[in-house]
């Protein structure tokens, strides 16, 4: 199946479901639903997060199905990917199969890693090779195995969340958000107006330990009525929120991220009685270190999890980011800086090329939200593979 023409969603779904586990899946879901009410930010967060499994779902109303749109017909397309490759593995495999689902649908784990897994299976065979689950098939410990032309590479598929290199834990930040919500409603009707929070945070925010702690400095400032409060841990600086005159409330989102920047979280607070405003903005004492941690996971994998007995890939799914995000990772060349760095270790021998991608890539959204090609590929130059013709197709980047 071309992965630019996702395929009709099959109008019975229950396949994928059976392959899960009715319980199991019906268990989940409604796990999810509850944790998607969990509040204002966090629930958005976690429809964000899940929203594959909500989309899978959803297929199974019909009607929702007929309505589907491209990201979620790709979705359902890969979940036919995987009943297929189930019914097509011996028992032993297809066990294997199912315990990555079973992994996928537990805690705060997703599908994501096996959909990135199925997706770059599919890529390579739209690349003209051949393609073998040798991880679930033999237990090696890389996933595929893809042959072209009679020459051979295995392909290790990781995925690594971006919270990894973020100093500021967008889940952490999201739990606060909503903690403080209601008593920045209450202080806003006391007084009204409009009010920028800068809050910087040298070690950045991490655990629920952290959160509350800030959210009671922040409390105090405003009964207070202070305009900075300082330490260590954290500086908050009260300032008046400056809007141009014809900038209205919708536009106000884009206004601060413009501001403040791809990598600082921000938050909002509408009055009760409309016209006052509270912008939180926090940023880290340091920045993101995103393709750091990319870089870190190639790494481990390249000793972990190639032979040497044919060139590897790395393929690896950048989790947890935004689209603002991942141009901004592309654009500035960080990602690219940082692999190219890697791929000069003795660490990359092993290596002939790597790949990234994100949601964007998955979804198929369009560049230059999304890479060019369905991912941002880098070749070895050090490794006498990545010159071979039958190679190319994975090796070489249109970016």
């Amino acid at each position: 199946m071309p992965l630019g023409d996702p395929a009709e969603p099959d109008p019975d779904s229950t396949s994928f479901v059976r392959l899960v586990g009715g319980r199991a899946w019906s268990s989940r879901i409604a796990a999810l639903a509850e944790r998607a009410q969990s509040g204002p930010l966090s629930g958005r967060a976690a429809q964000q997060r899940h929203a594959l499994e909500f989309a899978l779902a959803r297929a199974a109303d019909p009607r929702a199905a007929a309505k589907a749109g491209q990201a979620e017909r790709r979705v359902l397309a890969f979940a036919q990917d995987a009943v297929r490759l189930a019914r097509s593995l011996p028992a032993g495999p297809r066990a294997r199969l199912r315990a990555l689902l079973a992994e996928g649908l537990t805690g705060e784990a997703t599908l994501i890693p096996l959909w990135h897994l199925l997706r770059s299976a599919a890529l390579y065979r739209e690349r003209g090779f051949s393609v073998e689950f040798a991880g679930l098939a033999e237990e090696a410990p890389f996933d595929l195995r893809i042959t072209r032309d009679g020459t051979v590479a295995e392909v290790a598929c990781e995925t690594v969340s971006a919270e990894d290199g973020r100093p500021v834990h967008r889940g952490d930040w999201c739990a606060l958000v909503d903690r403080v919500h209601p008593e920045l409603q209450t202080w806003l009707a006391a007084h009204p107006g409009r009010y920028l929070l800068k809050v910087t945070l040298p070690d950045g925010l991490a655990g629920p330990g952290k959160a509350a702690e800030l959210q009671s400095r922040i409390v105090a400032l405003l009964a207070a009525q202070k305009r900075q409060d300082s330490s260590a841990d954290a500086v908050l600086k009260l300032d008046p929120l400056v809007l141009a005159g014809a900038q209205t409330a919708a536009a106000l989102p884009q206004h601060l991220r413009a501001q403040f920047g791809p990598e600082a979280h921000l938050a909002v607070t509408a009055g009760a009685s409309g016209g006052s405003v509270f912008v939180m903005a926090a940023r880290a004492g340091r920045e993101n270190a995103v393709a750091d941690a990319v870089v870190a996971r190639m790494r481990t994998a390249a000793a972990a999890r190639l032979t040497g007995s044919a060139p590897g890939i790395l393929s690896v799914f950048v989790e947890d980011l935004d689209r603002a995000e991942w141009r901004s990772l592309r654009e500035t060349l960080q990602l690219e800086g940082a692999v190219r760095r890697f791929l000069t270790e003795p660490m990359a021998r092993r290596v002939v090329a790597t790949a990234c991608a994100s949601r964007m890539e998955m979804f198929g959204m369009a560049p230059p939200d999304a890479a060019p090609d369905g991912e941002l590929r880098f070749r070895n130059p050090g490794h006498p593979a990545g010159k071979l013709p039958a190679l190319a197709p994975a090796v070489t980047s249109l970016a």
